[in-house]
């Protein structure tokens, strides 16, 4: 029997194939009274300062049982596994900055995705420039439904008028995302 023209010269689809699965967030507090809240700061250029402004607004409103302040030293990487489950086992909730250009944006997503997926509640600061990466990001890892909390961009180069103003878009934002009450 002859070959047939495709049988001899396969045809591959350059867009290949997605095979991977939809992880929901965890589960979400009824209340953020009493919480254990852990800051991630990794460490980009005023990262500290909007992630501390932003825990004296949400502090004022929740009061919090405890604050733990973790630092990663390189925004262009995950956060270490041992970071990540030392978080997880001493935070019932988790702000993590700053996600303002891409290897950062997507590093926090991930350490927000590593901490969902370990059962903590993540609210990942990215700025208004860089949401479409995170979108793409949540998806390519299966976690879609991670809502960031969004401030205007920038932050490197702002006053502290600017940084006061991305600190109360954060406490509006990261209260809903841990109450599941945000979508995005």
């Amino acid at each position: 029997m002859p070959m047939t023209r495709l049988e001899m010269h396969p045809v591959y689809d350059p867009r290949g194939a997605l095979d991977h699965h939809v992880t929901p967030t965890t589960a979400r507090p009824r209340s953020l009274a009493g919480l254990r809240l852990g800051i991630l700061d990794n460490s980009k250029w005023n990262a500290n300062k909007l992630l501390r402004a932003s825990l004296a607004g949400l502090g004022a409103l929740h009061g919090f049982a405890a604050t733990n302040y973790y630092v990663k030293h390189s925004f262009s990487k995950d956060a270490a596994p041992e970071l990540i489950g030392k978080i997880a086992a001493e935070c019932d909730i988790v702000l993590t900055a700053i996600g303002d250009c891409g290897s950062c944006c997507s590093c926090c997503v991930r350490d927000g995705i590593a901490l969902e997926q370990l059962g903590v509640p993540a609210a990942v600061i990215i700025t208004t420039e860089f949401l479409r990466e995170t979108r793409l990001t949540r998806a390519a890892l299966g976690m879609p439904g991670l809502v960031p909390v969004v401030v205007d961009h920038p932050i490197s180069s702002i006053t502290e008028a600017e940084m006061a103003a991305r600190a109360a878009q954060v406490v509006t934002q990261a209260q809903d995302v841990w109450l599941g009450a945000a979508s995005g």
